[in-house]
């Protein structure tokens, strides 16, 4: 084909010596490249990434995600403990529907810092992240939307904590309403700005030591997520509920104060390219998964009252649960984005597979799962250890606890590794951006989960004697 043939395609140059140096430094389109086919003329778009990583094994996965899942789960020990602890405060017998609350505020490190931590990898993983300017735009834009949504979500939770309390016990007290909205909305809004800030961190950092954020950004950001919302949840709690016999109002003015900033965290995310069309689209997955949470957390609330030693366990199972399937929901939207167009699937996938091929398949998803589950038994062994040394001092609990436990633990990710690969190439294949949509019905499923599983894990081991009901 010479120059005379380029009619019909124009912007097909014939020989790069004639293309002007300045036009290779300043073109505006560097992620694509538009070429003719050898013998036809039809025109092929090739995506290049700015870094294409090494093909990744068993091991390179298992390295990248073992100690970001053990520094996780270690801070998930923390919060199982100060859960435990806090349950008897003055604050928490008077005002139980706090109990409520935990599974859904927990929840928001799946429903939003996950979702960010999602979101931001996959950007990396693309290249888009490697502009300083776009990168601050990118993440200042994701922190606004990010704090948007939690002081809507955190007041929503509260509302729905008081309205199942109401139905099922027949009780409502405006005092207890108002200040389960005033501690929630704080806690929200304040665990998010933190937790967003290291988030963003620890994937700009992952990007310059060549380490896939997909693997490490979400566990990281668990890590400090539950004991974070735990400790602001009592202390404004507590210091809210002493407060309340002097400044009645106090409660009132902090609801109506951030009721007012809405709009302006709504006006900065609108503006910024990457979050105006997430701040239309991403609140249905944030609000389903805290219907899932709060459900989750009246069951909790009803067992504690049965088994008080499970507080303890409840952040372990299920943040264990919600952290390992949020790496394969990540790791799954990024390749996705790699290849493929929004709406089309690769040519040989199926959105309904069987569990077999989920785990045991030659595919990259099958051997990120396989990983992900030889985690979990060693995980749950040194996290129930680690529980029971520092919280009796003995270090050996019972063959079939462990057991039951270990059970209902391998039962919840499974289901959760089979269903984020059900529900991301759903999304994909709807052309719904899995990043903002599959993390936080799957955060919240695993709540529901675990809490459920454990329930039923102390129900055998009460009618087995293993376990005694306190006096």
């Amino acid at each position: 084909m010479g120059p005379q043939d380029n009619k019909e395609f124009p912007f097909a140059p014939t020989d790069t010596a004639t293309l002007p140096a300045s036009a290779a430094e300043d073109s505006p389109l560097p992620d694509v490249i538009v070429k003719l086919a050898p013998e036809s003329n039809t025109v092929e778009h090739c995506k290049v990434n700015s870094t294409t990583p090494s093909a990744e094994t068993h091991i390179s996965i298992g390295c990248q995600v073992v100690v970001p899942f053990l520094i996780a789960g270690m801070g998930m020990v923390g919060a199982g403990f100060y859960l435990d602890h806090v349950q008897d405060w003055e604050v928490f017998m008077k005002v139980p529907e706090i109990i409520i609350l935990v599974p859904s505020l927990l929840g928001l490190k799946g429903n939003l810092e996950m979702t960010l931590a999602s979101r931001l990898s996959t950007e990396a993983n693309l290249g888009h992240m490697d502009d300083p300017k776009e990168q601050w735009s990118m993440i200042l834009g994701n922190l606004t939307l990010v704090q948007c949504q939690a002081i809507v979500v955190g007041l929503m939770s509260a509302v729905v904590a008081i309205a199942m309390v109401a139905v099922t016990q027949q009780e409502f007290s405006l005092s207890h309403t108002l200040l389960l909205c005033s501690c929630s909305i704080i806690t929200s809004s304040i665990a998010s700005l933190l937790l967003g800030f290291i988030t963003a961190t620890v994937i700009v950092v992952s990007r310059y030591f060549n380490v896939n954020p997909d693997n490490v950004a979400t566990p990281i950001a668990a890590s400090l997520g539950d004991i974070t919302s735990l400790i602001l949840l009592s202390w404004v709690a507590s210091i809210l509920h002493d407060a309340d016999d002097k400044f009645s109002w106090i409660s009132s003015i902090i609801i109506g104060c951030y009721i007012l900033v809405i709009p302006f965290w709504v006006f900065i995310a609108k503006k910024n390219k990457y979050t105006h069309s997430i701040l239309y689209t991403g609140w249905t997955p944030v609000v389903v998964a805290m219907l899932i949470s709060t459900l989750a957390g009246l069951i909790l609330d009803i067992l504690m009252a049965k088994y008080k030693d499970l507080a303890v366990y409840q952040p372990v199972i299920n943040g264990v649960g919600g952290n390992l399937v949020s790496v394969q929901a990540s790791r799954l939207s990024t390749e996705l984005h790699k290849d493929n167009e929004l709406g089309t699937l690769p040519p040989t996938a199926r959105i309904c597979i069987s569990p077999l091929d989920a785990f045991f398949s030659k595919q990259q998803y099958a051997m990120t799962a396989r990983v992900l589950m030889l985690v979990v038994v060693p995980g749950h062994l040194i996290f129930v250890y680690a529980i029971r040394y520092f919280k009796e001092g003995n270090a050996s609990p019972t063959k079939i606890f462990i057991f039951f436990y270990l059970t209902a633990a391998l039962v919840q990710v499974a289901i959760l590794l089979y269903v984020a690969y059900v529900i991301t190439y759903y999304f994909w294949s709807r052309k719904v951006d899995p990043d903002n949509s599959t993390i936080p019905y799957l955060t919240a499923l695993g709540d529901f989960l675990g809490i459920m599983l454990l329930g039923i894990t102390f129900e055998f081991l009460y009618l087995l004697g293993d376990i005694q009901l306190p006096t």
